[in-house]
């Protein structure tokens, strides 16, 4: 297990009303490099350099460095609260073993023909992940967060494109580009994840890495 000190989170967000906390499973190295290579065959222009700006007219990509699967969104927290967040993600995978995950086609919300998110579609796992989520939602719950019972779409979202003229075009894309997507990977810890927005897309920082390690 790793975590950053809390003193220094605690200080960095004492004037920012509350970082922006979620919990997620990662994607590891090879699983990540092999969706940045799906993304590059789809995207209407290449990645643009450090400091260039992205082409207005191809969809927003997320990072390719912080792909994952999310299991809980706790939005802006009182950095007071950090603690227990550590904790109901601890207990969240208390005991849980590492499984087998999967990607497996594509799709987009609302629809492929007026797209505001492009995603990639969970073909294996979805039992083991939805059951984290409901550990997830009863350790946060038990910490003091509104229980959560809405259904778990699990999905890992790769572009936003509402308000994208091309949005459709880069959605039938992906689909055809992922039509035969058969992508493994076993899923071994549960990160809680704060995102920084500002100066492109969205960052992921890891404040805390549990890992699935099954009965002790």
């Amino acid at each position: 297990m790793s975590e950053v000190r809390g003193r220094r989170f605690l200080a960095a967000h004492d004037e920012l009303g509350g970082p922006r906390l979620f919990v997620a499973v990662p994607l590891p190295g090879p699983a990540r490099a092999a969706v940045e290579a799906l993304v590059a065959r789809v995207r209407l222009a290449p990645e643009p350099a450090q400091g260039q700006r992205r082409d207005t007219q191809d969809v927003r990509w997320v990072r390719m460095d912080g792909l994952h699967l999310t299991l809980r969104f706790l939005g802006p927290t009182d950095p007071a609260r950090l603690p227990q967040a550590r904790s109901a993600v601890t207990a969240a995978a208390a005991g849980v073993a590492s499984f087998e995950m999967g990607l497996a086609g594509a799709g987009a919300f609302p629809n492929p023909a007026r797209p505001r998110v492009l995603w990639l579609g969970l073909g294996r796992g979805l039992e083991a992940l939805e059951a984290l989520s409901v550990r997830l939602s009863r350790a946060l719950a038990d910490c003091g967060w509104p229980h959560d019972d809405r259904p778990v779409r699990p999905h890992l979202t790769l572009a936003r494109s509402d308000g994208v003229a091309a949005g459709s075009l880069v959605a039938g894309r992906l689909l055809a580009a992922a039509v035969n997507l058969d992508l493994t990977w076993t899923a071994d810890r549960i990160v809680l994840f704060e995102s920084q927005t500002g100066g492109g897309p969205a960052r992921y920082l890891p404040l805390l890495e549990v890992p699935l390690a099954g009965p002790s």
